[in-house]
C-alpha cells in the first residue's frame, strides 16, 4: 500500500507505534486523496497541536485503504462524511445490496453511522452543519433561459437533459434513477466525464451537455459559469462533516472537545472558500488550514 506522509510538527509515522494514539500524546490524522479531505485533515491536526498532541497527517489514497487502518490504530482520526461513512460500513456488514441506512435527514444518518461504527471500535464524535453533498448545476445562461433555480424547476420545463457525471450515474439512486423518479427530469444520457471534473463543467458550459454532477463545495462552478440547482425534495443523503475516531486511542474527551470547536465553527461556505483557495489560487492545503484556524480563534 503506497502512502504518502506529511508531517505536522509530530514524530514520523514509522516511529510511531500503532497502539499509541492519544494515549501518549501523538494522534496519526488520516486524509483521503482529494483537496477537501486534505484541507480537513490538517484543519483537525491543527486544533489537536492546539489541544496539545503531537500530530502527523497521513495520506492516503481513499476510504477502503484508510479505513482498516483507524480500525486497528494505526491512524487515530479521520474526517468523514455521515452519510458516504455509514452507507459504507453498511456493504461491510450487510452486504452491498443492503437496504440503505443514511438518509437526508443528519440526525438520522450518524445514529446508524453510529451503531455501525461502534462494534468496530470506532467513535462517532459530533457532526457539524458543513455539508458536502451531491449536486448539479447548469449554465447561467440556460438557468435564466428556462427559469430554474431548483431541481423540481428543471422537472417542470420539460427539457431534455444529458449529464456529464461518471458512468456510475446511470443506476446510482441519487443520480439519473433519482433525477427521473423523484424529480421528473427528462434524461437523455449520461456523459461519462467524470463527477466534477473540468472537463464536464466545461461541456455544460459549452452546450454539449446540460447538467453536471458536482457538489455543494465545488469552488471552481463561477470559472464556468455554472450555477447549482437546489435538492429541493431531498434527494441526496446528509453528508454532513462528522469525526470518526479509533475509540481506544483518540475516543477520550480531549479530543472530542479539541474537535468539537471546529466543528461546531466550519460551515458549508467556509468549505467551498478553502476548497477555492486551493484549488484555483493554488495554495497548500496545510496554509489554508492554518490561516483558517487563526482567523476563528481556534490556533
Amino acid at each position: 500500500m503506497a502512502l504518502s506522509l506529511a508531517a505536522c510538527g509530530g514524530n514520523d509515522l514509522e516511529k510511531k507505534d500503532a497502539g499509541s494514539g492519544g494515549g501518549k500524546g501523538s494522534l496519526v490524522v488520516g486524509s483521503a486523496g482529494f483537496t477537501e479531505s486534505q484541507i480537513l485533515s490538517e484543519l483537525y491536526a491543527g486544533v489537536l497541536s492546539e489541544a496539545g498532541y503531537k500530530t502527523t497527517v497521513k495520506k492516503v489514497k481513499n476510504r477502503e485503504l484508510y479505513a482498516p487502518e483507524l480500525e486497528k490504530g494505526r491512524i487515530d482520526v479521520v474526517p468523514e462524511y455521515a452519510a458516504t461513512m455509514a452507507e459504507f460500513l453498511n456493504a461491510k456488514k450487510n452486504g452491498p445490496k443492503a437496504k440503505p441506512v443514511a438518509s437526508s435527514d443528519a440526525d438520522k444518518t450518524v445514529e446508524a453511522l453510529r451503531k455501525l461504527a461502534g462494534p468496530r471500535g470506532l467513535k462517532v464524535l459530533e457532526a457539524g452543519d458543513a455539508v458536502d453533498q451531491n449536486a448539479f448545476a447548469v449554465s447561467k445562461d440556460y438557468a435564466d433561459k428556462h427559469d430554474l433555480k431548483t431541481l423540481s424547476d428543471l422537472g417542470r420545463s420539460k427539457q431534455r437533459v444529458t449529464i456529464a457525471a461518471g458512468d456510475e450515474c446511470e443506476t446510482r439512486p441519487f443520480c439519473r434513477p433519482g433525477l427521473e423518479k423523484t424529480y421528473g427530469i427528462d434524461v437523455k444520457g449520461i456523459d461519462p466525464k467524470g463527477v466534477g471534473t473540468s472537463q464536464s463543467k466545461q461541456a455544460v458550459k459549452d452546450g454539449k451537455d446540460q447538467l453536471v454532477l458536482t457538489t455543494t463545495t465545488d469552488a471552481t462552478l463561477d470559472q464556468f459559469d455554472l450555477v447549482l440547482l437546489k435538492d429541493d425534495k431531498k434527494l441526496q443523503n446528509a453528508d454532513n462533516i462528522v469525526p470518526v475516531v479509533n475509540a481506544k486511542d483518540a475516543g477520550g474527551k480531549k479530543v472530542a472537545e479539541a474537535l468539537g470547536k471546529l466543528t461546531r465553527t466550519l460551515t458549508t461556505k467556509d468549505l467551498t472558500e478553502l476548497n477555492r483557495k486551493v484549488d484555483q489560487d493554488r495554495e497548500k492545503p496545510a496554509d489554508v488550514a492554518e490561516d483558517y484556524l487563526k482567523s476563528k480563534g481556534l490556533a
